[in-house]
């Protein structure tokens, strides 16, 4: 048995490297199996900031960032679109970007914060993404707008949520949308919605969607399924939706009339079953209200939650860095040893962020992937984001992106201002799909992770204590550097922005430096233990 389970550890190692240098398995039913987004109103977080995150969990995304400022356009300007194609083709699989048509660019357009899926424009208007896929039969190629895209469209377009929204159902009524079903978390500095987008169907132009407001002192999350059921479209306050809502759903008999439709059984039904999903859900609530205690089995839970305390950045880091640990779901229980007392404890060589292809060895509760078990904090996050956006600070100074690079289990976030002017030279380095390079900001994040996941259970204790008192040392240190830069920028803009773009850049090239530092010591420190 001994033998068996070293064994068993073995593959999962070489597996796990496997798979973190092929990546072939994000990509299932035609969308990539990936990304969280928790929003919280102003009134449920602790300093009453309003809260927008994602996950970009898929390494066929890009991995560099930079920023794009504001333009002023000559008349006749044309914003491209593409269609996204993955592929293999490269060092590592990537997406070929085909160009498929154009629309009209608008006169002047906001900068923006262009992370693969464009995050935050200088006005504080921010957006996190969740894909759920929806009925196959929905999704057309007759549309030029896919989800990268759109987000950048009302990035450029927009100052508020609510015009955000309006503006992408106009867009993609005139232009058509041709993605898969996609969640879309905006927020800005008074509220945060919930956009559900799913195609027209096979052979159409346009787009089926509904928004839902998150109430000001509640918590929601996406997690790769449809969240939004009955709707309201007499509260205006609270939802909004295309004007083709219920003739699809109707017509095609998946809801008998306006009176049962239900936006996710009618148009995503197969994403409710999702394991993947819905135990994320529950984690997310379970975290944040704990006094509620939600069954972590059921299939549907409310669309947003009361916490039981507002949440801080730190309790968001820490969910965002969450693999069930503690929980009957966290995978590591299936690999133990025994310790030297005789007793069985979990191997520090087990795995939280098992491949999935490990469930065949452990028969994990309905494999991992699309349908089954899955982690918020995963070893194919490309970066991820926490959002905050303040009515109380200037525009460039409230909107802040949190931005880690690669699995937030192994990561910290830095702080990126919305009016920052350029980002670390790492950040705006391409790490893909060239493959690997010293100069990427990815690459030392992603060699680092890679490496603590090969002894986990030893290795965490190295990575908490260089991450940990550097997370704890930029929190605190928030509101003495905004009052800084506040000061600066009330005598003059310029040099407050200066000022941020400054500390936004030495944060990042220091982090990025410690990164590939404490690879060098997990490499070296177990190099006879992994």
């Amino acid at each position: 048995m001994k033998k068996l389970v070293t064994y068993c550890l073995i593959i999962i190692s070489v597996s796990y490297v496997q798979l973190q240098a092929q990546d072939k398995s994000d990509w299932e039913g035609g969308y990539p199996d990936g990304c969280t987004s928790i929003t919280a109103g102003k009134n449920a977080t602790a300093d009453g900031s309003v809260i927008t995150s994602h996950t970009d969990d898929s390494h066929r995304t890009r991995s560099w960032m930079d920023i794009v400022p504001a333009k002023n356009h000559d008349e006749g300007t044309y914003v491209n679109m593409y269609k996204r194609v993955a592929t293999d083709e490269f060092a590592m699989p990537s997406y070929a970007h085909n160009k498929i048509g154009e629309i009209p660019q608008l006169e002047n357009t906001f900068g923006y914060i262009n992370t693969a899926y464009p995050c935050m424009n200088d006005q504080q208007l921010a957006i996190g993404e969740s894909t759920f896929g929806g009925r196959e039969s929905l999704q057309s190629d007759e549309g030029l707008i896919d989800c990268q895209r759109l987000c950048q469209l009302m990035l450029e377009r927009c100052a508020t949520a609510r015009d955000a929204i309006k503006t992408a159902g106009e867009l993609m009524k005139e232009y058509g949308w041709n993605d898969y079903g996609e969640c879309l978390t905006i927020a800005d500095p008074d509220e945060v919605w919930h956009l559900e987008i799913v195609g027209p169907g096979k052979g159409k132009t346009g787009a089926i969607w509904v928004a839902q407001r998150v109430p000001d002192d509640e918590i929601s999350v996406n997690a790769n399924a449809s969240r939004i059921m009955e709707i309201d479209l007499k509260d205006k306050d609270f939802f909004m939706a295309s004007d083709n809502i219920y003739e699809m759903a109707i017509d095609s008999g998946w809801c008998q009339s306006k009176e049962d439709f239900r936006f996710a059984y009618a148009y995503a039904p197969d994403s409710r079953t999702s394991l993947a999903a819905r135990r994320r859900e529950w984690r997310v609530f379970d975290m944040v209200a704990p006094s509620l205690k939600l069954d972590p089995n059921a299939e549907n839970f409310p669309f947003s939650v009361k916490p039981d305390q507002p949440v801080t950045m730190d309790q968001l880091v820490d969910i965002f860095q969450d693999y069930y640990e503690g929980t009957p779901f966290d995978m590591r229980k299936f690999v133990k040893v025994e310790d030297e007392e005789g007793n069985s404890v979990i191997s520090p060589l087990a795995n939280p962020q098992m491949p999935y292809d490990e469930n065949k060895i452990f028969n994990v509760n309905g494999g991992w992937g699309w349908r089954g078990e899955r982690t918020i904090a995963r070893w194919y996050t490309m970066y991820a984001t926490i959002i905050q956006c303040r009515d109380w600070l200037p525009d460039p100074i409230g909107g802040v992106v949190w931005l880690a690079m690669d699995n937030v289990q192994s990561s910290i976030y830095i702080p990126v201002y919305c009016g920052v002017t350029d980002l670390p030279e790492p950040y705006k380095t391409p790490g893909r799909p060239n493959g690997f390079t010293r100069k990427s900001a990815w690459w030392a994040f992603n060699r680092m992770g890679t490496l603590a996941c090969q002894r986990w259970g030893d290795m965490r204790h190295d990575v908490d204590a260089v991450w940990k008192p550097m997370q704890k040392e930029l929190f605190e240190q928030q509101a003495k550097i905004e009052e800084e830069a506040l000061q600066l920028y009330d005598k003059k803009p310029k040099k407050g922005i200066e000022f941020l773009t400054d500390y936004t850049n030495r944060w990042g090239n220091k982090v990025v430096e410690e990164a590939w530092k404490l690879g060098d010591l997990l490499w070296t420190k177990y190099d006879e233990k992994f």
